[in-house]
């Protein structure tokens, strides 16, 4: 599908030069002379590496059209997780390396969206918020304020996040998957 320069979006997926690439960061610049551009950052999504465009205004782009479907998680292996479609049942293996960190909020039966790029995974989202359980984290010192600094915490899951004073080990907080921070104390 052609867009405008001008609707480039963080996030979304571009054919561009014979490859699929993933939408870092955009500006858009109007200078005093000459015609606006978007400044657009990307990354290949085959390749990992990274390219600084610019697109006039005028100019168009394909962007690439993904298929989504739903999928439950179910397990992993040393670096595959494996899902499943919960209408068909049918099962779909994705790499580790797509998924990074956020693989480690997985958890059996968890709805995620996957997306396909020509048959191919490329990307599966997390619901935005999970619930997670405290697996150690540091006393609260004394006369340290709620509005002072968080301190360090790990999950039942591995992962380290940061957390207000009065969360303690054992209590079950809610993650936001997208940026891996605290949002709130599960009661």
């Amino acid at each position: 599908m052609k867009i405008n320069a001008g609707e480039i979006r963080v996030g979304m997926l571009l054919e561009y030069k014979n490859d699929l690439w993933q939408v870092l960061k955009t500006q858009h610049v109007k200078p005093g002379k000459g015609g606006a551009f978007a400044q657009v950052e990307m990354k290949s999504v085959n390749k990992s590496t990274k390219l600084n465009e610019r697109f006039r205004s005028s100019e168009t782009v394909e962007k690439a059209s993904l298929e989504e479907t739903i999928y439950n998680f179910l397990y992993e292996n040393e670096n595959i997780y494996f899902f499943m479609e919960p209408k068909s049942f049918e099962q779909i293996e994705i790499k580790k390396d797509v998924i990074g960190e956020k693989g480690k909020l997985l958890t059996e039966n968890l709805e995620v969206t996957v997306s396909f790029y020509n048959e191919l995974p490329i990307s599966v989202d997390l619901p935005n918020q999970v619930k997670c359980k405290i697996e150690t984290t540091d006393a609260a010192l004394k006369g340290q304020t709620v509005s002072s600094s968080y301190k360090p915490a790990i999950l039942n899951n591995g992962l380290n996040i940061q957390v207000p004073p009065f969360i303690e080990t054992g209590d079950e907080i809610i993650v936001d998957t997208r940026n891996l921070e605290y949002v709130k104390k599960f009661n």
